[in-house]
């Protein structure tokens, strides 16, 4: 299995690499904004300098070389060249900066920055007196660049240092992002191992907790299916043990010669008998296995649902004679239409019947009642046997729960037959409950929507 990389390995590459653009554009609209702040600080003390010599020299100072001396002792150890034009003369000082102070004039106060030779220079000129002397303060610009590349150097430590935060804190939030979900891959491999007891502690972010509290749902689901599993193979197993005993009991009879004639043929028929109920109670399994499974197939077209209501009473009526037991059809003439599978539900039907008839005892009723409203159609068979406790009926289409509770009381089936039924109406779009019936045992409704099409399949003939 390969692994891309660790939660807290990618948190700290993305902290890294959102940090790493900020300090990229950040040091892109820097550089632009220190050139100019630099510029314009410089400029602005330059003027300030300039200001100051002014108001320190009259047109006799300029005159004077021992007052202009002096002043352009100070101004120079700030690497600041000083021109001086006397009242009527030349100007006077470095050539360089002679030239600089010419292009930008010095018949009057400016400021601005001009090049010589290549090289920029900022330049502040002054007039002082009446006469027409002045005096220019020059600074090379590289004096600028200077500063700027001190700014640089120490803006650029500092987006270092925030670099280094990022990844620091990155790498800790990948830690504490990620301790949340190992505890739930570690909870996971544990379920996979096959311990259901495992619980992941729901905190962290939202989204973990989401994931926290889905594993934990994931294992009590585990752990509530594979109880009812069991049981239900338990139940199965108690169900084949009975007719596979009966068989084989009665077959070793037969075998040894203890069984002859008449008792031969009882215990013939006894095994017959116990492998029919054996293939039915294989055939419920297969036919709930295929239910879970995609290729299961429905025959869906409109069909009449009184017409089957009928059928079905007319095979089950025999039936019901033979045990002594009263059966009652009620079905509307008029024929209801409803979509479904007439084979399936014919066999929902039967099965639904033959729960009854195996409960209900002899002189008792049982019951076909069809009824129809605005929108749907109902099929109740009901029977007037003991019934279910209240609290079975919400659990009645559960695999193997009622044969768990009621086999050691009363006849029952297979277990499955319930769940089969309600598995292939569901299918079906219609739905199964269970209730009491006012003959005093049980009922089970099947509806159906109507459909408003009238042109019906043929009924399975059984």
């Amino acid at each position: 299995m390969k692994y891309r990389g660790t939660l807290t390995g990618r948190i700290t590459l993305v902290c890294l690499a959102v940090a790493g653009i900020a300090v990229i554009v950040a040091a892109l609209v820097a550089s632009r904004l220190i050139r100019t702040t630099a510029d314009n600080v410089l400029q602005s003390t330059l003027a300030a300098q300039a200001d100051v010599v002014a108001s320190q020299l009259d047109e006799t100072g300029i005159g004077n070389r021992l007052g202009v001396g002096k002043v352009a002792d100070v101004v120079r150890g700030q690497g600041i060249s000083v021109v001086v034009r006397r009242a009527g003369g030349q100007a006077l000082g470095d050539a360089v900066a002679v030239q600089a102070a010419g292009k930008l004039g010095l018949a009057a106060d400016h400021s601005g920055r001009v090049t010589v030779a290549g090289s920029q220079y900022l330049v502040e000129t002054r007039v002082v007196g009446a006469r027409g002397a002045a005096f220019a303060l020059v600074l090379p610009a590289r004096n600028a660049q200077a500063t700027q590349r001190a700014l640089v150097r120490n803006i650029l430590l500092a987006l270092g240092i925030g670099l280094l935060v990022a990844a620091v804190a990155g790498f800790v939030s990948g830690r504490l992002l990620g301790r949340p979900l190992r505890r739930a891959a570690l909870a996971a491999g544990s379920l996979r191992a096959g311990r259901r007891d495992v619980r992941v502690p729901v905190q962290g972010p939202r989204e973990v907790a989401e994931v926290a509290g889905s594993l934990n749902s994931l294992a009590d689901a585990l752990a509530v299916s594979e109880a009812r599993q069991r049981e239900f193979l338990l139940s199965v197993s108690h169900e084949l043990r009975t007719p596979l005993t009966a068989v084989t009991g009665f077959a070793e009879a037969i075998a040894d010669g203890v069984a002859t004639g008449p008792d031969a043929v009882r215990a013939g028929q006894t095994i017959q008998r116990e492998a029919v109920r054996l293939e039915r109670l294989v055939t419920d399994l297969l036919e709930l296995a295929r239910l879970g499974a995609d290729e299961f197939r429905l025959d869906i077209a409109v069909l009449d649902l009184a017409s089957l209501v009928r059928d079905c009473a007319e095979v089950w009526q025999l039936r019901c004679s033979r045990e002594d037991v009263r059966l009652s059809v009620s079905a509307p003439p008029s024929p209801v239409p409803v979509l479904a599978d007439a084979r399936r539900l014919r066999q929902v039907v039967d099965g639904l019947a033959e729960n009854a008839l195996r409960v209900t005892p002899s002189g008792a009723p049982m019951v076909f009642s069809l009824s129809v409203s605005d929108s749907s159609a109902s099929l109740a068979v009901r029977d007037g046997g003991p019934g279910l406790a209240p609290e079975d009926y919400p659990v009645a289409f559960e695999r193997g729960v009622l044969n768990a509770r009621y086999r050691d009381r009363r006849p029952v089936g297979s277990g499955i037959g319930l769940s089969l039924v309600h598995a292939l109406v569901t299918r079906m779009g219609g739905t199964l409950s269970a209730g009491p019936a006012p003959e005093g045992g049980a009922a089970f409704t099947i509806t159906f929507p109507l459909t408003s099409s009238t042109a019906t399949v043929p009924l399975p003939r059984p």
